[in-house]
């Protein structure tokens, strides 16, 4: 009986991804890092492993995330030489879609202004721009993004696209590669980050880059949290370069009780919620994935560590 190893501290994922295990593939003992036989894994799922956790697997054959990035791999220290795989969900696309589209409704109609107006009994209707006349950005042009920025501009919305590597989208205004990065930023009314996280992104939702968008303008981050400088993004948003910051994913997750963004006039905060994949979605890949493991066949959406992704 092959192994597989829960390492992650969210206790939540873990009564999640018991039960799919269960449903989708009883043939696997399934273990958390501190039950007996867990030692013995060949395959480790993860989020956020502890340091140390990897390596202390003699037998450990794959290295599965239990979600689309693989960035989160970083706190187990070097990674053992084996392949690392990630999670691809259609549906999570669909999620992602779904969510950046309320997003960029709630402030083009101005209703982060509208609640905070409600609490002070005030009547005041918001001024009304056309979704033609919104000028969105999306940077990072993979799976989600192309899909985020085509749902956008089928909805009527100018929308320019950023990506390392050149692509041509319906309806989006694509840029691509350093040299293409002003072009795509310039006044923008809202910016969507889902890229990667990589060193060369790491970082990028800087001071730089918020004053090369409108006045007042949004920043929606999707990526990942340490895609952001956060004391210029405080800045920005103290100044008024910046009108509001709506933030999904975090440098530390959960978000810590005592973490100024929760409590930054203008910034919104949401738990890691834009789009996950379901528990049996992600149940059923790792357990693919580790039946071709066994038999020798090629692993599905292997990822490259050295790239981020």
């Amino acid at each position: 009986m092959t192994t597989v190893v829960l390492l992650t501290a969210e206790v939540e994922l873990i009564d999640e991804l018991r039960p799919a295990f269960a449903q989708v593939a009883p043939e696997l003992r399934v273990l958390q890092a501190h039950e007996p036989g867990a030692a013995e894994a060949e395959v480790a799922a993860c989020w956020f492993p502890p340091a140390g956790a990897l390596q202390a697997l003699p037998r450990l054959r794959l290295i599965h995330s239990v979600s689309a990035g693989i960035e989160h791999l970083d706190t187990a220290g070097d990674l053992p030489a084996v392949p690392v795989c990630r999670v691809v969900d259609p549906e999570q696309r669909q999620g992602m879609v779904e969510f950046m589209r309320w997003a960029v409704i709630h402030y083009q109609r101005h209703f982060d202004l509208v609640l905070a107006r409600q609490q002070q009994a005030r009547w005041q209707r918001p001024p009304q721009v056309p979704a033609g006349e919104y000028q969105v950005g999306v940077l990072g042009l993979g799976s989600m993004g192309s899909a985020v920025a085509q749902d956008l501009a089928g909805a009527g919305y100018a929308v320019r696209g950023w990506s390392r590597s050149a692509k041509t989208l319906a309806g989006v205004d694509c840029h691509h590669g350093d040299s293409g990065l002003p072009a795509c930023l310039a006044g923008l009314d809202l910016l969507i980050n889902l890229l990667p996280l990589t060193t060369a992104t790491a970082g990028l939702l800087n001071s730089q880059l918020f004053a090369a968008l409108a006045p007042g303008a949004v920043l929606v981050n999707g990526g990942r949290g340490q895609h952001v400088a956060e004391a210029d993004l405080a800045a920005a948003l103290s100044s008024g370069q910046l009108r509001a910051a709506l933030l999904d994913v975090f440098e530390q997750e959960p978000l810590p009780p005592d973490h100024p963004w929760w409590h930054t006039p203008g910034v919104t905060v949401t738990p890691h919620m834009a789009s996950a994949a379901s528990a049996r979605c992600i149940a059923s890949q790792i357990a693919e994935n580790t039946r071709r493991l066994t038999t020798g066949a090629a692993l599905l959406h292997v990822a490259d560590p050295a790239l981020g992704y």
